[in-house]
């Protein structure tokens, strides 16, 4: 028996690896030490053998209510990703099964290696009308990719979309993958339309360090991204510093974050809501969105979410990507969350949430902000 996490995203620290009857694991957390969840490994030559995998340290994570419900992701050609049933006890987080092959991965949620981020990176540039900048290079030297999609025109709106801020959340990339892949089809009218109203930029994963790390919420520095907007430090969060000196050059008319959530089993949005320029208006631009997605895709929904529409007037943090893009470009601004778990207004409970639903709804939001941006006024 062998297990393995030395790979791209890999994350695992063995306990005990004697017998595949007893396999006690734990995740490593983050540069820094503040946060952890992600997981990814390997598990070899145990083929047609009984297997119990234990994380001891699950109740120690950044979310331990994550955990709850949840069902490990697994699959053994990194291609296709099923769900096993899992057991959480509030400390930690086991499984059973059987792998009827010699390689087995388990993940949080299906990966989003490096290497694909740098192929779609590619195949977006094959499309006419996208251009690719860098940037700046991560603590890690890995290049922070900006894909541009359209022709500027002073009649046109500048439309960002930002993924992955937190590398553990992979979904969001998957979801980057469905919106450019419609976005870049010649063919599709849609996506002809909103580019011919809006240049869309687009940074497909804000935080490559982390997820080639292994890390579920921070940069190779420790830093926490999207805590990162209103200060932004060069050298220690140069993603985002980078980052939002281009938004000040090309301006901001409309904004999404994507991201995951450990705890809710929903895809949900929430807005700037308690930025201190909020207004009557703006919430309404923020619900009509909502609503529009929700009739577009049935895996959307709209009653469950963070509470963030409660948020006093004035109290909203800064330091987050949408309330600063909101607050001081006065646009629409939204972070888009998916779950790890399921989407439990329309459960698949083989698969999960997983990256193929993640793409389509990456899809679907082609049609939902080409519908809001072209709106009168």
């Amino acid at each position: 028996m062998h297990i393995n996490d030395h790979f791209d995203g890999g994350n695992i620290v063995v306990q005990s690896g004697d017998s595949p009857s007893d396999i006690r694991l734990k995740i490593r957390f983050d540069e820094g030490g503040r946060h952890g969840q992600w997981f990814f490994f390997q598990l070899c030559d145990v083929g047609g053998e009984a297997c119990t995998i234990t994380l001891e340290n699950a109740g120690e994570v950044s979310y331990p209510e994550g955990f709850e419900n949840y069902r490990v992701a697994a699959s053994t050609d990194l291609e296709h990703w099923f769900r096993i049933e899992t057991a959480f006890d509030g400390q930690a987080l086991s499984w059973r099964c059987t792998p009827e092959s010699d390689s087995i991965y388990f993940a949080y949620f299906a990966p989003y290696p490096f290497d694909r981020h740098q192929r779609l990176i590619g195949r977006a540039l094959a499309s006419p009308g996208v251009n690719a900048k860098v940037l700046c290079s991560t603590p890690d030297g890995h290049a922070l990719s900006l894909l541009t999609l359209g022709e500027s025109a002073a009649d046109k709106k500048s439309c960002w979309i930002i993924a992955r801020q937190h590398p553990g959340e992979t979904m969001a990339e998957w979801w980057i993958e469905g919106f450019l892949k419609r976005l870049c089809d010649p063919e599709d009218p849609v996506a002809r339309a909103l580019l011919e109203r809006a240049v869309v930029h687009v940074v497909p994963s804000m935080n490559p360090d982390g997820g080639v790390r292994g890390h579920l919420r921070c940069n190779a520095n420790g830093v926490n991204l999207n805590r990162a907007w209103k200060d932004p430090d060069e050298t220690e969060s140069p993603e985002v510093y980078f980052t939002r000196r281009r938004m000040h050059e090309t301006g901001v008319d409309f904004f999404m974050d994507v991201h995951g959530d450990e705890a809710l089993p929903y895809n949900f949005i929430a807005g700037a809501n308690g930025v201190p320029s909020w207004t009557e208006h703006r919430d309404r631009e923020l619900q009509a969105f909502k609503q529009r997605l929700a009739t577009i895709s049935p895996d959307f929904q709209t009653e469950h979410g963070y509470g963030y529409e409660s948020t006093a007037a004035g109290t909203a943090d800064l330091r987050k990507a949408t309330n600063y893009i909101a607050e001081t470009f006065g646009c629409l601004a939204m972070t888009l969350e998916m779950p790890f778990k399921d989407a439990a207004n329309h459960p698949m409970p083989e698969i999960g949430w997983s990256p193929g639903r993640s793409q389509r709804l990456g899809a679907a939001c082609v049609d939902a902000i080409w519908q809001t941006l072209s709106q009168p006024g």
